[in-house]
């Protein structure tokens, strides 16, 4: 396991790296937050598809292949989908508005009344993301030195928020290519194929498996609908996401690189799926069907390929992890804090100083809670829950529906939440009800009460619509509350 070591402090000690050279980059709000908004296609998209397949879509998916077999791609084909739909019908005019959260785009489509409890919605959802990404690191790190869940949580934890800390959304760039690179050449180039041979080819998979196995709808209608609601849609309009499409040189970029990285996603779904249908033959009796990926790495693959597969695993947890990191941390900045002290922004220095500052306190937050939550199933699901019945309906309701008003929005973003709060206490947190009946709340709801209430002003309309059309305007600065 030497080399196995040997490659994983490199790989390390090149995040750290990175983040140090990027934090010279890093000398305004733009160049910390969206990377300058100077992104060209190839790196756009390298970064798009690391931040969206984190562990959930790599562990997570070859689980579910192990599983369900080749059905078990859909949710990580789901979150394709997401990306694939947000880059072709939303992305250029969520770049062209040139803000920094998605609160922000709110405020400006209905005249700066959106208010906190749309970031403290979104804020929770990238936190709980956020959480999640970092509980994976025990996993990972359990299988690479054998050492306790705290220790390899704090490990991993500290290596993101150090380099997310020293140059924000730079660093993370940079190390999210890298880790783009990793993922491609160790699960798909290195791992699939190993596995296929290793199972016998897909004529032996085929013989030694259940016909079920290789039915593209095995995993059931409810369960296929459940992921395209949550994920697909999540990727619509969650912060992570929306700060790497501001990141784009332009909206073209933004449209085509993202088309290329929900396609790139589409792949690696089914990937994950036949790498776990592959370890369902060779190891068909495992206690649990998340330990597929580190059984199949650990004893089937030379050293060397091990280390940089579990590298692999590693980058995919870490791109998640610091993507949602930041959007964190710069929704607590901008959408709540800066608006409960009802202050405007200062200069570029105490901007990138403040904004580093809120990264280092969520990091060390995320962190702390990781260590108290053991369920990663059940914090995902209030994350995606929380998002999509709170806020899919006014982002969308706004981008798309010109008679939506500031209360509607407001009303359905509260019921919404607190449907979906109170549904996951009734029925339980892993059942279907709650996101459903939450999100058809929030929707009626925001109908309503658009309709019930004057129009929004012509002028605010006005305004943006010359911001979706991509008018030359300064930096947002978040309005005082």
């Amino acid at each position: 396991m030497a080399v196995d070591y040997t490659v994983i402090v490199i790989y390390l000690a090149g995040m750290l790296a990175m983040g140090w050279w990027g934090m010279r980059r890093a000398k305004s709000k733009s160049e910390f937050l969206v990377a300058g908004r100077r992104l060209g296609p190839a790196m756009y998209s390298g970064t798009m598809a690391a931040i969206v397949l984190g562990g959930a879509s790599t562990i997570g998916g070859v689980g579910l292949g192990y599983q369900y077999g080749l059905s078990g791609a859909w949710m990580v084909f789901a979150i394709g989908l997401g990306l694939l739909a947000l880059s072709v019908f939303f992305s250029a005019r969520i770049a062209r508005l040139r803000v920094y959260t998605v609160s922000e785009m709110l405020d400006l489509r209905y005249g700066g009344r959106a208010g906190i409890i749309s970031g403290v919605v979104m804020w929770a959802y990238t936190l709980m993301l956020a959480v999640t990404s970092t509980i994976a690191y025990a996993t990972i790190f359990d299988v690479l030195f054998d050492v306790n869940r705290t220790v390899a949580i704090v490990l991993g934890g500290s290596i993101v928020v150090a380099y997310s800390t020293l140059g924000g959304m730079w660093s993370i760039t940079l190390t999210d290519m890298v880790q783009f690179v990793v993922k491609t050449i160790g699960v798909l180039l290195l791992l699939l194929p190993i596995a296929v041979v290793k199972a016998g080819g897909f004529s032996e998979m085929k013989a030694e498996l259940p016909t079920e196995y290789f039915d593209p709808l095995g995993i059931g209608g409810e369960t296929i609908f459940t992921y395209v609601l949550i994920y697909t849609f999540g990727m619509l309009i969650g912060q992570d996401i929306w700060q790497r499409v501001f990141t784009a040189r332009s909206d073209r970029t933004a449209k085509w690189g993202g088309t290329v990285a929900g396609t790139y996603c589409l792949v690696y779904a089914l990937a994950g799926a036949v790498i776990g249908t592959a370890a369902k033959v060779l190891y068909p009796n495992l206690a649990s069907a998340d330990d597929a990926f580190a059984t199949i790495v650990k004893d089937e693959l030379p050293v060397g390929v091990r280390g940089l597969v579990l590298a692999a695993a590693l980058a995919a947890v870490m791109s998640t992890s610091s993507g949602a990191l930041i959007a964190c941390a710069t929704v607590a900045n901008n959408d709540i804090w800066s608006r409960l002290r009802g202050r405007t922004a200062s200069g570029d220095h105490d901007e990138v100083r403040g904004n580093r500052a809120f990264i280092l306190v969520m990091g060390v937050a995320v962190v702390g809670t990781a260590i108290a939550l053991n369920n990663v199933v059940e914090a995902l699901t209030v994350a995606y829950n929380l998002l999509v019945g709170g806020l899919l309906v006014p982002i969308l309701g706004g981008l798309l529906w010109k008679r939506g008003t500031a209360q509607g929005a407001l009303a359905s973003v509260a019921v919404g939440g607190l449907a979906v709060i109170g549904l996951m206490a009734g029925y339980g947190i892993l059942a279907n009800e709650p996101v459903y009946y939450g999100l058809l709340s929030s929707l009626v709801v925001y109908i309503a009460v658009s309709l019930a209430t004057p129009a929004t002003d012509t002028a605010v309309l006005e305004a943006w619509r010359e911001r979706l059309a991509g008018r030359e305007v300064p930096e947002p600065v978040p309005a005082s509350r």
